[in-house]
This record gives structure tokens, C-alpha cells and sequence, in this order.
């Protein structure tokens, strides 16, 4: 422990009672773990920076909602700037990481795409000679994936051919639209695979969810109550079973004991007091940035490198989807200023590797509707569909109108997820001068797009145009590599079973601290093309599940 360390650890106060699990960060895998962890009896405390969303302040109530969700709920939280996010320094990166602190975490600001890793995905070094292999493989998943499913509400079409046959959805597709269809049928032309979208919104009431009601402000969160967040679907019921979750607890410190175990956390409370936790086990599901933070944060005379960092490779080989996007106009009226912000149409068409190609791997398209006015010209929150030239000219006044007039409601955008492949220069480390407004310190990025992306961003954009062009498309709009697309945040604590090379085991279980866990998509060790909630809530239970199976075999402090 440093002397910082323990002159505060002098001022905190311990908390009333060692639970079985403290848990870090209430999103989709703090929620998987906490829910049935409790209903399998252990005593289960989260911490959690952020508050409960309240659905009543959502700015898709609020006819100014566009502007809205370009500051106030912004996904970016540097731009945001609540108080409960944590500041990140991204000056040496291309891409800035979007995220949400909050009980459900980021779950309340995404569009909800529900694609689970392929099977290719978990066998990326033996079919393609890069990265590595996953320690288990799709068919090992599937059966929690289904599980999940159930609980999620997830929506769509069976029979997808670009995945192994699996259970039915537990709701009904939602209605593809009319931009989808303009969407699709540029790949039916060409004969492109297409399929409809499969999204975490349910098209009935499941779950405690309500039915989609289309109003397509999904990324600055539902005010229906109809997408899918941990909030929703998996809280109540951890709470029922006894997990308590206390918010506005900031987690500044894992401990560690005299036998190298985890002890507890140390953290800010609402009211800014610091406190201690102790705990049998510690799981962390802070993200892929917030976890390789905190155990940074930990180091200490037996951790000098940080915690569970004997490998070296904690807070390395960030993975966060470079991401570009083609918008196809036609001279129809599509209603695309209609919901949902999931995807309405995807593609697997150029998913597989093909080295002729020159690049390794592959990309996942969703066809997605345009938006509000706003959408017209812009996505994701930046301005990445105004046209060249001018900004200021040719985006204020009589120009802003008749952009708005030609597009609105009458486009189609594909986006286009492509497999980032992880790198050691890639990393999250401390930051000697930003804090948070506890005083910790703030993370910084070093994150550069590969040659390997480039080369395949542009693949995809082109094959795009070529099929935006077939949908009859009367104008195009490209963005090349957005940069507030940092969605998905992987890879920075590996997953595999030599404690050389990796982080955790298949389990989620450190390999330095036998009682410390990872359940969270920092794990991974590829990224997929695709979005990764569904692969992340799905290997977190499956954790879950084997900690609870070999809970007497566990050393707890």
C-alpha cells in the first residue's frame, strides 16, 4: 500500500458486515452476476457510480430531444461531464469510448443490436493464424445465450443461415419498415445475404419490458420502457432475492490481504465519504475501461505492476470497433424518422475472411432508420452526415432547410461493425494529472485504427454504395472511421488459460488472486464484428453459473 493509500485507509469507515460478493458496476454483467448469485443464497452487495434512469427524464419525451442528446445525453462522457462519470483522456486516440454510468450501465444509451458472436469468432487463430482462440467455443455458449434471451426479451426471425440453428426468439420480429426494405432490396439485386434485424426490444410486453412503440429515441434511452436494460430485466429480481445495490459508490481500491486474496473495496459513497467493504469474493464489471482502471489503481508492495497483473498485458490490447457508416437517399417517403434505433435489416455477406480481400476478417451490416431532423444531417451524436464544404454555410439557415427537406425521412443508413484485432499498443493506463471529482485518477487511451481496419472499412463502405446504389438511391453520404463510436470497449484483461498470457481463466477467475474475478467484456480476447452485449451477458452467466457450482472450492478471504 502506498503512503497515499494509507493515510486514507487511516480516515475510512468500515462498512457494517463482510458480504459473500461485493460486485463492481451494476450493467449487464454486474446484473447477470448479482441476480443469481443472490438466488443461489450468497450475500451480494454492488456498488455502482451512477444512479437509477428515470425514464420520465428521458429526452425522448421532450420535442427538442435531437439537441438534447448531443450534450446532456451525450454518450461521450467527456462531453456529457455528469459528476458520476469519470473523465477520460483521449488525446492519443483515434476513436473516443462512449459509455454511461448507471444502474443498467451502458444498456441505456445502445441501440440495443442483439448479435451474438459466430462460431468463427472464438476460433479466430486457428482459422485465420492471428489473435487467439477463446478457451470455449459458440456450442459451449449457446445454451446460456438462449437462457438469456428469455430474460432480455430479444426479438426477431429464426433461421438465420448465418448462424447454427438454435431455440426460437421469445418474441416476434419487429416490423422491418419501410427503410429497411428500401435497405434490403439493394442486396437482393445483388444477392447479398440480408435477414431481419434481431434486437434486445421486445414487440410485446416480456419481462417486465412493454412492446415497442417506434419512436426511435433509443439512444438517449427509452422513455416506453420497451428496450432491453439490466435495470429492468434483471435487477428487480436480484433485489427480490436479497442483492442489495447501492448507487452513487465510487470504487477507488481493491484490497488485498496478508494471503494474497481480495478482502474488499475500498469507495466513495453518495456523500462523499469514504468507506470499506469486505468481501469473500470481489467480482469487477466496470467495463473494459473501468476495470484495468481499477486494478491499476490497486497496486500495492506485493502488486507493484497493479493487481493481477503478473502477465503484463492488464489495461492492454483495447478493442472498440473502428466504425463507419453509409446513408442511401431515395425519392420516397420511408418514415425513416420512425423507431426503433436497432437494426432493422443485417448483413453477414462479407463477414468470413477472405484474404484476396487484404485484409483479415470481416464486418457485420445493420440497416438502421435516419432519425429526426437532426438525423438527416448528422448521426451517433457528431455532425458526420453534413455535407463538405462549409459548415457554416452550408448548414445554418436556408441550406440547413433544404437538406433537411431532400433527406428527412426519406434514408436508410447502414452501419458497419468490423472486427477489431487486438494489439498491445492498444492500451488504458493512469493518467499523472486528470482526476475524477474524488480526486482519482482518470484513465488515458492510446488507441490507433489498424492498417487491418482501414483496409477493411473501406471494403465495406464500397460494397455499401453498391448496394445503396441498387436500392435506387438518388444521393449517398459516407463516414469514414466516427469518431464517437467507441461503443464497445474489449480485450484489456485476456481471457486464456496460461497465466503468461492472460489475465483470467474461462471462468472470469484472476490467475494472480484466486478470489478475484472479471465478468465483464474486457475479457475477451477478440473482438467479433459484431455487438457485443449479447456475447457479454452470456459468458457472464456462464461464469456465474461455474462460481456458484464450485463455490466450496473457492478461497474467499
Amino acid at each position: 500500500m502506498t503512503t497515499a493509500q494509507q493515510a486514507s485507509a487511516s480516515r475510512t469507515r468500515p462498512e457494517r458486515g463482510a458480504v459473500d460478493v461485493v460486485i463492481v458496476g451494476a450493467g449487464p454483467s454486474g446484473a447477470v452476476a448479482a441476480r443469481f448469485l443472490a438466488e443461489a443464497g450468497f450475500s451480494v452487495l454492488c456498488l455502482e457510480q451512477g444512479g437509477w434512469p428515470d425514464r420520465n427524464a428521458f429526452p425522448g419525451r421532450k420535442p427538442e430531444w435531437e439537441l438534447l442528446a448531443q450534450k446532456q445525453w451525450h454518450p461521450n462522457p467527456n462531453m456529457r461531464d455528469r459528476a458520476e462519470d469519470y473523465p477520460i483522456n483521449t488525446d492519443d486516440s483515434d476513436i473516443n469510448p462512449l459509455m454511461f454510468a448507471g444502474v443498467g450501465g451502458s444498456t441505456t444509451l445502445y441501440g440495443a443490436h442483439w448479435t451474438p458472436f459466430l462460431p468463427s469468432d472464438f476460433r479466430v487463430r486457428s482459422l485465420d493464424g492471428v489473435a487467439d482462440d477463446w478457451p470455449f467455443d459458440y456450442f459451449e455458449l449457446l445454451p446460456y445465450l438462449e437462457e438469456i434471451e428469455e430474460i432480455v426479451g430479444v426479438s426477431g426471425v429464426p433461421g438465420n443461415p448465418a448462424y447454427p440453428a438454435q431455440k426460437a426468439f421469445p418474441t416476434p420480429a419487429l416490423p422491418i419498415g419501410e427503410f429497411g426494405m428500401a435497405a434490403a432490396r439493394g442486396l437482393d439485386k445483388l444477392g447479398w445475404h440480408w435477414w431481419p434485424g434481431t434486437n434486445a426490444i421486445p414487440s410485446v410486453a416480456h419481462n417486465g419490458l412493454n412492446a415497442c412503440q417506434r419512436r426511435g429515441t433509443c439512444l438517449s434511452g427509452c422513455p416506453e420502457g420497451a428496450k432491453s436494460t439490466a435495470d429492468i430485466t434483471l435487477w428487480p429480481a436480484a433485489q427480490k432475492a436479497g442483492a442489495r445495490l447501492l448507487t452513487g459508490c465510487r470504487v477507488r481500491e481493491i484490497e488485498v490481504d496478508g494471503n494474497g486474496l481480495a478482502s474488499g473495496v475500498v469507495y466513495f459513497d453518495a456523500g462523499g465519504t469514504e468507506r470499506r467493504q469486505k468481501a469473500g469474493i470481489v467480482i469487477l464489471c466496470a467495463n473494459g475501461i473501468g476495470t484495468p482502471r481499477l486494478l491499476q489503481l490497486s497496486q500495492s508492495a506485493r502488486f507493484r505492476d497493479g493487481l493481477a497483473n503478473s502477465s503484463g498485458l492488464v489495461g492492454t490490447r483495447l478493442m472498440m470497433h473502428p466504425f463507419s457508416a453509409v446513408m442511401g437517399i431515395v425519392d420516397e417517403d420511408l418514415m425513416s424518422w420512425r423507431g426503433p434505433l436497432g437494426h432493422s435489416v443485417e448483413s453477414f455477406e462479407f463477414y468470413e475472411t477472405d484474404e484476396k480481400r487484404g485484409f483479415i476478417r470481416g464486418a457485420k451490416w445493420g440497416a438502421m432508420p435516419t432519425g429526426g431532423p437532426l438525423g438527416a444531417t448528422s448521426a451517433f451524436g457528431s455532425r458526420a452526415f453534413t455535407d463538405s464544404g462549409d459548415v457554416l454555410g452550408r448548414n445554418w439557415g436556408a441550406a440547413l432547410q433544404q437538406t433537411v427537406q431532400r433527406r428527412f425521412g426519406r434514408g436508410f443508413l447502414w452501419g458497419i461493425i468490423g472486427e477489431d484485432l487486438p494489439e498491445e499498443s492498444n492500451r488504458i493506463t493512469l493518467d499523472p494529472n486528470l482526476t475524477d471529482s474524488d480526486g482519482i485518477p482518470a484513465p488515458k487511451l492510446a488507441y490507433k485504427v489498424s492498417e487491418n481496419s482501414t483496409n477493411m472499412l473501406k471494403f465495406h463502405v464500397d460494397r455499401l454504395l453498391e448496394a445503396a446504389e441498387a436500392s435506387g438511391a438518388i444521393e449517398t453520404a459516407v463516414v469514414h472511421q466516427m469518431r464517437d463510436t467507441g461503443w464497445h470497449l474489449l480485450g484489456t484483461c485476456k481471457m486464456g488459460e496460461d497465466p503468461k498470457t492472460s489475465v483470467v481463466n474461462q471462468w472470469g477467475q484472476t490467475h494472480d488472486v484466486p478470489n478475484l474475478y472479471i465478468f465483464d467484456g474486457s475479457t475477451f480476447p477478440t473482438s467479433g464484428g459484431v455487438n457485443p452485449t449479447a456475447t457479454i451477458m452470456s459468458v457472464a452467466l456462464r461464469q456465474t453459473r461455474h462460481l456458484i457450482n464450485e463455490r466450496r472450492n473457492v478461497r474467499a478471504a
